[in-house]
Parts: structure tokens; sequence; C-alpha cells
């Protein structure tokens, strides 16, 4: 059976990265399975590497656009009339600000 180590290596060096995690961060399983999320079910409408597909692409410069609250509430709630679905089935409050929060800070640089 494989370790999870290597998946968690990511998580764990930008948390270190970035100084303590906020009181509400998911623990580091979690964030790993966020981040699997973020990239595999995310990613099949802005791409598989957030810089655009049938969505637009999240690249940093446009996630910072808006203040963390605000993501949350996009990724739980989706917008309406487009196809971008709300999450809030899957996600709850801190998962959505943790994902908020790594996509102001690790999403790609505009290409």
């Amino acid at each position: 059976m494989p370790t999870p180590f290597p998946r968690l290596l990511p998580v764990l060096l930008i948390a270190l990265a970035w100084g303590p995690a906020p009181a509400d961060a998911p623990d580091p399983a979690r964030q790993a399975a966020l981040e699997t999320l973020l990239y595999q079910d995310c990613g099949s409408c802005h791409g598989m590497t957030l810089r655009g597909g049938l969505g637009p692409a999240l690249s940093r410069s446009r996630m910072r656009a808006y203040d963390r609250d605000a993501l949350a509430a996009l990724i739980l709630h989706g917008i309406p009339g487009t196809a971008m679905p709300g999450w809030a089935p899957l996600l709850g409050d801190a998962d959505a600000r943790w994902l908020a929060d790594l996509l102001q800070r690790a999403a790609p640089q505009t290409p």
C-alpha cells in the first residue's frame, strides 16, 4: 500500500512557506483532498492547470480581485446563469475559504 506522504508533501511545503494555518483550516488530509478536487473537478472546466478551458483561467491576479470571503461564496454558491455550479453540497465554509486562500496565493500566474 503506497504511503500518502508524497501526496501531502506539496501541501506541507506550502503550509511551511506561508506560516501557520488559519484556525479554521482543514486538516492536512482534507487539504490534499481539496487540492485534488481543485485540479480535477474545477480543472475539468477551468483547465487542468487552471489556465483556462471551457471556463476562464483561474489566474492569481484574477483570484486576488476578490476578497477571500467573496471568492469562498462564489465557490460555495456558484454563479447563477452560468455553467459555474455551487459546491456547497460537497464543501463546507472552511473548505471554501481554504480553497480561496490557495487560489489567491498559489494559482498560476497569467500566461
